[in-house]
């Protein structure tokens, strides 16, 4: 994957400029005690007056003529704030960033400021830049419900306008609100930035902003009815689902740092992003290593899909008429030109199915998104989800390396890692979670047998259904770019599966509850009756069932091919599926504790089973048909 020619900058020749330059060529510094007072008030009527708009009919801001205006503002400010110690920043300051909920957080950022170490400023800014936008969402809640999923709309919303007043917002948007602004939430977030292309001043400018917000909040709120209230972090409750690699130890960091020195995965100007993601692992500082690592990874992909694409040009940051080459149209089937993506053959099933997994599906971590709009609590960031990330980072450095087969003989903890990925099948892509249900469907099934119950005869012997289920699971599905017809069936049949485990899970506490009764002999002659009837019911359910979750699994193993077929075939399966939902949702009452319908149980299962028996005779019919 060896480029022509070394990489000295991913941003393009106009935001380079913008970001590097522009808010740097004016040398004077502008007055600091017009800007903020001694009490540390931010005066925001001294600040907005550098804004310009264009001479357009809408008046839309100059981002150019802004950045180059406001940049000796950002001077002062940078230079008044490296004035401080953290005593009197805190003294000074802290009561302002209150309203973020993460007052420590802006501590650290002024102290990675007063450090003049580039990562560190990066690492801080783009930690910023995440708490802010959670915080500003949190005050849009105040006024409306629905919350916008971008910062740019956020920033350019009218709530947050009635609240902070337009211009201030419109000083935001200059930093992070537009691909023609600084845009530096974007740039850093996405990888294109490197350590030392940022101006620490811009970082001290956001600092002092923020708290500048919080000044206003605090006269602002008060006169309102609703309060600000702060959104609960997100939880990462997936982690032992996305247990895929062993965990990483120092001999896997060392390997790491081995392979950064010399895989044409990492972008070379990017190198001391690496190093600190690595060192910051080394140090338990988790959530610090892995908003490093997410960054480094996007461009790490970016440079291979480039070059398997022949597309150099998407390398750099997009201007605000094209879209940034990011992780979703990386990891699509297609290109935006409708040529296929040549990035997935060059990883691999596996290695892609874990980058969906970790980054897109929606049900699983989604961690880039949940990490870059400040929804997890960094303070309490998993070692198991930054060990997963730094032991996805060696897979795709090895893979990019073109000494990565004759070391990987060698190193056993590298054979280790890479080897974790041949076998790897979706977690969270909605087949993925179709084949946890079913997994848990027999795990439900398989305890039947505990069921309490009076001597009343021999049990009957169970069929070999179910371990059938067990070994069908276990074999891989591909789930990478599956149709809508296939999806469409598969949300059936989750439903499907969901109301099979509410039905069985409902059975075993209704008869161990009875069974209860029945010992103590408080059960009435209409009770007996009917927990006889569930026992009977017990005994055919059990097989009907364990054929439901056979039929399911056999289904999914089928539904690619199956939603291949013509149309009108199409629709009549996914007609039989909804007939199956709708007879396990018909269970699920009658099987409940409230209900206990066990003779209309029956009837309705007596339908159903004749339904399957000429569904798959037909069915059986139309394939073969198709087939030649």
């Amino acid at each position: 994957m060896a480029t022509l020619e070394p990489i000295n900058t991913c941003l393009s020749v106009q935001v380079h400029h913008m970001v590097c330059s522009l808010g740097l060529e004016k040398v004077d510094s502008a007055d600091l005690e017009r800007i903020v007072t001694v009490s540390g008030q931010v005066c925001w009527e001294a600040i907005t007056p550098y804004l310009r708009t264009l001479d357009t009919e809408d008046q839309g801001l100059n981002y150019v003529e802004s950045v180059r205006l406001l940049g000796p503002v950002c001077k002062s400010v940078h230079s008044h704030l490296l004035s401080l110690s953290t005593k009197q920043f805190r003294d000074q300051y802290g009561l302002w960033f209150r309203w973020t909920d993460n007052t420590e957080l802006f501590v650290e950022v002024f102290e990675a400021i007063r450090s003049s170490q580039h990562t560190a400023t990066a690492l801080s800014l783009m930690k910023l830049t995440a708490c802010l936008e959670r915080a500003l969402g949190d005050v849009f809640l105040i006024i409306d419900k629905d919350c916008p999923f971008l910062l740019r709309d956020l920033l350019a919303s009218q709530e947050l306008a009635t609240v902070f007043g337009q211009s201030v917002m419109n000083v935001l948007r200059v930093f992070l609100g537009s691909p023609r602004s600084l845009n530096l939430r974007n740039i850093l977030w996405h990888g294109f930035a490197a350590p030392s292309e940022i101006p620490p001043m811009y970082t001290s400018m956001l600092l002092l902003l923020t708290a500048g917000l919080g000044q206003i909040l605090k006269g602002a709120v008060p006169h309102r009815t609703s309060t600000l209230l702060h959104r609960p972090y997100f939880k990462l409750t997936q982690l032992e689902e996305l247990a895929v690699f062993p965990d990483i130890n120092e001999e896997a960091i060392a390997v790491a740092e081995d392979f950064v020195g010399k895989s044409d995965f990492v972008v070379k100007i990017m190198l001391p992003y690496w190093r600190e993601a690595l060192a910051a692992y080394r140090n338990q500082r988790y959530a610090d290593c892995v908003i490093f690592l997410l960054p480094q990874l996007e461009m790490g992909l970016r440079n291979l899909f480039t070059t398997v694409n022949n597309c150099p040009n998407r390398l750099l940051t997009a201007e605000s008429t094209t879209l940034y080459t990011t992780f979703d149209e990386m990891l699509a089937k297609y290109l935006d030109n409708d040529d296929i993506n040549q990035l997935p053959p060059a990883l691999g099933d596996p290695i892609m199915e874990i980058l969906w997994d970790l980054l897109n599906h929606q049900e699983g971590p989604r961690i880039r998104d949940h990490l870059s709009h400040g929804e997890l609590d960094l303070n309490a960031f998993p070692k198991e989800m930054a060990s997963h990330v730094v032991a996805l980072a060696v897979v795709l450095l090895h893979h990019c390396c073109r000494e990565g087969n004759g070391v990987a003989t060698e190193n056993e903890c590298l054979r280790t890692i890479i080897g974790s990925t041949h076998s790897y099948c979706s977690r969270f892509h909605p087949i993925g979670r179709l084949k946890q249900q079913l997994r848990r469907c027999v795990g439900s099934l398989q305890k039947w047998d505990e069921i309490p119950k009076p001597t009343l005869g021999q049990p009957p012997e169970r069929s070999g259904q179910l371990h059938l289920v067990t070994k069908l699971l276990a074999g891989h599905t591909c789930t990478l770019y599956c149709p809508r017809a296939t999806l469409e069936a598969v949300a059936l049949l989750r439903k499907i599966a969901s109301q099979c485990l509410t039905v069985s899970e409902q059975i075993m506490s209704s008869a161990a509850s009875r069974h209860q009764q029945w010992l103590s002999k408080s059960l009435r002659s209409r009770q007996r009756q009917n927990y006889l009837r569930m026992l009977g019911s017990i005994q055919y359910l059990h097989p009907v069932f364990s054929l439901l979750t056979l039929l399911i699994t056999v289904e999914l193993l089928n539904v690619q091919i199956t939603s291949k077929n013509a149309s009108s075939e199409c629709h009549c399966y996914l007609k039989f599926l909804k007939s199956l939902l709708q007879y396990t949702e018909n269970m699920a009452t009658y099987t409940s504790p409230d209900k206990n319908k066990w003779a209309e149980s029956w009837d309705l299962t007596e339908k159903l089973l004749l339904k399957v028996k000429n569904f798959y005779s037909k069915w059986y019919n139309v394939i073969t048909d198709c087939a030649t």
